[in-house]
């Protein structure tokens, strides 16, 4: 059985060993906050529809 020896008194090295035992995963858990994006806003990078402006190409428009 290991003798017991406080924390404070541990040498950085070991301190960091345990402090990595302690210390557990996020698993799936991705801990950034999202917030979703208001529609409102312009969005230059957002893909297009260009088959909703095929309809305003007709023979009038044309020059």
């Amino acid at each position: 059985m290991e003798k017991f020896i406080a924390y404070e008194k541990l040498s950085k090295k070991e301190q960091k060993k345990l402090n990595s035992a302690k210390r557990g995963s996020w698993g799936l858990v991705k801990p950034i906050t999202k917030v979703k994006e208001s529609a409102k806003i312009y969005n230059r990078k957002k893909k297009q529809d260009f088959r909703s402006f095929a309809s305003f190409q007709s023979p009038a428009f044309c020059f």
